[in-house]
Order: C-alpha cells, then structure tokens, then sequence
C-alpha cells in the first residue's frame, strides 16, 4: 500500500493532470475511484469535507484530504519535485 492515495473519478481532466504529476514524479499511489453521482461520495467526503475530486491523502507528509487539482499538483512539486526531494 502506497503513502499517497488518488481519489479519482475516470474521464475527469483535472484528476488526469494530478495522475499526470505523480507518473511524471515516479511517485507510487493508490487510486480509489468514486462513483459519479456526488451523493454517493461519502467516502471522499470523510477524508476531505467535500464531494469533488481529484482529493489525495498523504500519509507520510501527514495530509488528509487535500482537494483541487492546482493545489495538489503545486504540493507534489514542492514535495516530491527535485526542489522538494
């Protein structure tokens, strides 16, 4: 099991440019894919606050729920990129 964890709705363009950014950092992830109806999110809903995606957690960094695909991207860089590694 991986540190970061992808929540991740299949078609959605902002969850490709976050998966884009962890294959481009050859960063191991999970992916759980939610269900497309809002409603039915709970459980990205219990890690985040909110229903959209793409949200990760971060075990290691100790982030839980971090939502908005700009966001995450900026934080792996940071994180992960050759500045932040």
């Amino acid at each position: 099991m991986a540190d970061i964890t992808l929540y991740d709705l299949p078609g959605c363009p902002f969850c490709g440019i976050v998966r884009s950014k962890l294959d481009e950092l050859d960063l191991e992830y999970d992916t759980i894919d939610v269900p497309r109806s809002h409603a039915a999110r709970t459980e990205v809903k219990e890690v985040s606050g909110q229903t959209g995606v793409p949200v990760i957690t971060d075990e290691a960094q100790g982030v839980e729920g971090m939502p908005e695909s700009s966001n995450i991207v900026d934080y792996l860089e940071e994180t992960y990129g050759e500045d932040g590694a």
